[in-house]
This record gives structure tokens, C-alpha cells and sequence, in this order.
């Protein structure tokens, strides 16, 4: 009796098995195809700022590399406002197809859900992750004619001058590094709201912010003319490129340790199989040699790897500066 009893069980194991491997070789028939056929139209990708910053010059050159390896062009789309938010917003309705991308600046993925009571996508669910570009630090950076030459003395300018205290921001990511740096220090900077990094360098410049902790893409030329003095950077150690720039720490404020990032991201639900092709290239592109040599000219460094790492970073980043705006008692926008 036994004997009979697991022959039949044995037998309804095997059929259950292979009723499920004929279930799931559609499934990943239809993966491997999306894959095999992708793309066979050109792809749009998306920025949620305007020419010239530093996540436009990164999005620019992943989209030429990448339609060049594709096959078919990808057409870099400038969406700009509300902090990146409307072209993320438009990214994460599109159809999952592979079709619509986004140059998710760490601004979008970590800094907006946390600030913002309402945010037009949810950062948990709304995207998959390609890969992560690129990353670099942020630089403090003032107005070249400002009478102070290192982190002390700006903080004491500031605080003498409370009526000019300001600095520039576009996103979260600036405006965060930048109420971090309030609270360790005690100052009491404004917030100037620019649309790019670009305009926040010349508002820099001119005049129309006191400070401004910005990304180096579009940064770097400017401080190399002399155009605006550089306090010091938000990296762990000073940047291989720029060794003669202070860490914060190396100033005397400790714990405003910032990194940017840039990612591509599609919407959710677009086939694993294409994301994968998608990592792959874009992993391939970050270690071109010209690639590598034009995000050094900019301080910016190549990074690649699994998407699904990075989606698990951003997450804990976002639990990381949700206790830095509770702490600083920063209100929801």
C-alpha cells in the first residue's frame, strides 16, 4: 500500500513539474524576445533640469554611447521644474516598454520623497533601476570677491551678516547639504531656489547667493578661471583631481559627509530582460576610456554595477536623511 502510495506520488510530482516548466517557458520566452528585439525604435531620455548642469552633461554623454552600441538613437529630452520632479513624474507614467528613461539625479531617488509632502511618484515602487552612472561630491562654494578665505571665516561672515546669509539650491540634495551645514555650524543661510546647477553657479558669481554647495560638472571650469573660490568639498578625503580642496571635516565641521549620484532608471514594470541589456551597456559605457577621462575632467567619478544594489542604497539613504530633516526640524514642503 505504501509503495502504491508514493508511485502516485511520485508521478503527480512529476506532472506538477512539468506542468509548471510549460507555464513558465512563455514567460521567459517572452523575456528573452523583449530582450532579443529591443530596441527596434528610438528611446527617449529624460532630465528633469535645464541645459548645462551637471546630471544634463552625464545623461548627454550615457544617451550618445548608448544609442551608439544600440543601434538606434536615444534622444535626450531637457524636462525641467518642481526639482526634477515633473520629468520623474513623466517618466514613472510612461509606458514600461524600455522606451522613456530617466538621469535620476540622487535629488529624485533619495531627497525629494523626504522633503516634500507630496512627491508625484512613489521612490519605492515607481522605478527600476538600470545602474548608478556616476557619483562625486559637493563642493562649498562662494563668490570669488567674498572677504573670507576658509570654512571658519564664512561662518563667522555669516553670522555677522545675517541679511546676506543665503544660499543657492535646485533640489533636494543642495538643500539638504546645506541645512546639514546650518545645523553644524549654528548659521542661518536662506534658501535662493535656481532650475540648474548652472544658474546656481552664476548666482554664485554674481552675487545672488552667498554660497552654494553644487555638483562639479558644470563647477569645475568656473573655479578653474577664478571665477568663484571653493571652501572645501563633502567627500570622506579630498578629491584625487582637486587635492588642493579641504574636506569638511578637515575644516573643522564634522559630519557633513554628501555625496551626489546619477542613475538611469525606467518605469516599473518594464521587462527584467531589457533592464539587464540596459545594465550591461551602460555598464560598459562607464569604463570606456573617454568616458572615464571626460567625467575625471568634471570630478565626477564612473560607478555601474546591479541596479538592484543601488535601489537598495537609495532606500537606506532616504531612512538616513529622514531622520536629518526630523532633527533639523525642516518642515515638509
Amino acid at each position: 500500500m505504501g509503495m502504491v502510495f508514493a508511485m502516485h506520488l511520485r508521478a503527480m510530482l512529476g506532472a506538477f513539474a512539468l506542468t509548471a516548466a510549460i507555464g513558465s517557458a512563455p514567460a521567459a520566452m517572452a523575456q528573452g524576445d523583449a530582450a532579443a528585439g529591443y530596441p527596434k525604435q528610438p528611446i527617449r531620455m529624460l532630465v528633469g533640469f535645464t541645459p548645462g548642469g551637471g546630471n544634463d552633461i552625464i545623461g548627454r554623454i550615457v544617451a550618445q554611447k548608448l544609442g551608439e552600441r544600440l543601434g538606434q538613437p536615444v534622444v535626450f529630452e531637457n524636462r525641467a521644474g518642481a526639482g526634477g520632479m515633473l520629468a520623474a513624474e513623466f517618466v514613472a507614467r510612461a509606458t514600461p516598454d524600455g522606451y522613456t528613461l530617466l538621469i535620476a539625479p540622487i535629488g529624485t531617488t533619495v531627497f525629494n520623497p523626504v522633503l516634500f509632502a507630496k512627491v508625484p511618484y512613489d521612490a519605492d515602487k515607481s522605478f527600476a533601476f538600470v545602474t548608478m552612472v556616476a557619483d562625486y561630491p559637493l563642493y562649498l562654494t562662494i563668490n570669488a570677491k567674498l572677504p573670507v578665505k576658509n570654512v571658519k571665516e564664512l561662518i563667522a561672515h555669516a553670522k555677522a551678516n545675517p541679511n546676506q546669509a543665503n544660499y543657492a539650491s535646485t533640489s533636494g540634495v543642495f538643500q539638504l547639504t546645506n541645512e546639514l551645514f546650518k545645523m553644524k555650524t549654528g548659521t542661518a543661510f536662506e534658501m535662493i531656489p535656481f532650475k540648474s546647477s548652472n544658474e546656481m553657479i552664476q548666482g554664485v558669481i554674481t552675487g545672488q547667493a552667498m554660497i552654494g554647495f553644487i555638483d562639479p560638472t558644470a563647477l569645475m571650469p568656473q573655479y578653474k578661471a577664478g571665477a568663484v573660490r571653493i571652501l572645501a568639498t563633502t567627500g570622506a578625503k579630498r578629491a584625487a583631481d582637486y587635492p588642493e580642496i579641504p574636506t569638511m571635516a578637515e575644516e573643522g565641521v564634522d559630519g557633513v559627509v554628501v555625496s551626489g549620484n546619477t542613475a538611469l532608471v525606467a518605469p516599473a514594470g518594464v521587462p527584467a530582460a531589457i533592464i539587464k541589456k540596459l545594465e550591461a551597456e551602460v555598464n560598459v559605457i562607464v569604463k570606456m576610456p573617454d568616458v572615464i577621462e571626460r567625467f575625471k575632467t568634471m570630478a565626477v567619478y564612473p560607478v555601474g554595477g546591479p541596479g538592484e544594489q543601488h535601489a537598495a542604497e537609495a532606500a537606506a539613504d532616504r531612512a538616513k536623511w529622514r531622520e536629518v530633516v526630523e532633527k533639523a526640524k525642516i518642515p515638509l514642503q
